[in-house]
C-alpha cells in the first residue's frame, strides 16, 4: 500500500513517515497542498494523510481540488482544531476521516486500516485476487497457492498485489519501483529484479503452471 503524508511540521512529518515505513507501507511526504498535488500527478496512492493548516495551499483546498478532478483516494485529515464545525468542514471538503492532534500512533494505524478496509469493501475491485490456484487477500495479507499458505515480506506482498491487479499486462521495472517504493528511495531498478527472483521462488518453484514471467527488455507479467 502506498501512502502520501502531507504535513508542514517537519518533525511530525518525519515521525509519521518513519513509523509507517516500519509498518510496511510505501510512503512519500509533502509539506503543503501544492506540493502534494504534484506528487499525485506523478504517482498513484492508496491513502492520503493530510494536515489542514498548511502554507502555500491548505489541506481543505487541496482535497477539494482532488475531488473536483475526480480523485476518490481516501483522505484522513490531521488537525489541532477539534470543534464540530472544523470536523464538518473537513468532511464536507471531501475528507473521509478526521484525527485530532496530538494523537497516539496506534490510533492513526487503526484509522488507516479502517479506511483501507472501507475502500476495499466499496470498491468494484475485489479485496481477494485470483490467478489459476494463486489467491491473495488484501485485508488479511494472506497468500496461498494450491491451498498452501505462502509467507511473503511486506514488499513482496505489495509487488505481488500490483502484478495481480494488472495480470496479463507487462509492467516495467520502473512501474513496479514507483508502486512499491517511495520517491526518496535511491536504489537502482535491479532491486526489482531481486524481489521478483525471491517472489518467483515462492509462488512458482513448486507449482504448475508457472505464473510469473519475464518479458525481455520490457519487464514482468503475471499470467498463465
Amino acid at each position: 500500500m502506498k501512502i502520501l503524508v502531507v504535513e508542514d511540521e517537519p518533525s511530525l512529518n518525519q515521525i509519521i513517515v518513519k513509523r509507517l515505513k516500519i509498518e510496511g507501507y510505501s510512503v512519500d511526504s509533502a509539506e503543503n497542498g501544492k506540493e502534494a498535488l504534484q506528487y499525485m500527478e506523478a504517482a498513484e496512492y492508496d491513502l492520503l494523510i493530510v494536515d489542514i493548516m498548511m502554507p502555500e495551499m491548505d489541506g481543505l483546498t487541496m482535497v477539494r481540488t482532488l475531488r473536483r478532478n475526480g480523485s476518490k483516494v481516501p483522505v484522513l485529515f490531521l488537525t489541532a482544531r477539534d470543534s464540530t464545525e472544523d470536523k464538518v468542514s473537513g468532511l464536507d471538503s471531501g475528507g473521509d476521516d478526521y484525527l485530532v492532534k496530538p494523537f497516539e500512533f496506534s490510533e492513526l494505524l487503526a484509522r488507516i486500516r479502517a479506511l483501507l478496509r472501507r475502500t476495499a469493501a466499496n470498491s468494484p475491485i475485489s479485496d481477494e485476487l485470483h490467478l489459476a490456484d494463486l489467491t491473495l487477500c488484501g485485508s488479511s495479507h494472506l497468500v496461498t497457492r494450491g491451498g498452501r499458505e505462502i509467507p511473503l515480506t511486506p514488499k513482496e506482498f505489495s509487488i505481488l498485489e500490483y502484478l495481480l491487479r494488472n495480470q496479463g499486462i507487462v509492467l516495467s521495472r520502473d512501474k513496479i519501483l514507483e508502486h512499491a517504493w517511495d520517491f526518496s528511495y535511491e536504489g537502482a531498478s535491479n532491486m526489482v529484479d531481486v524481489y521478483i527472483k525471491t517472489l518467483r521462488k515462492k509462488i512458482d518453484n513448486d507449482f504448475e503452471p508457472k505464473l510469473l514471467h519475464t518479458v525481455r527488455g520490457a519487464g514482468y507479467v503475471l499470467k498463465e
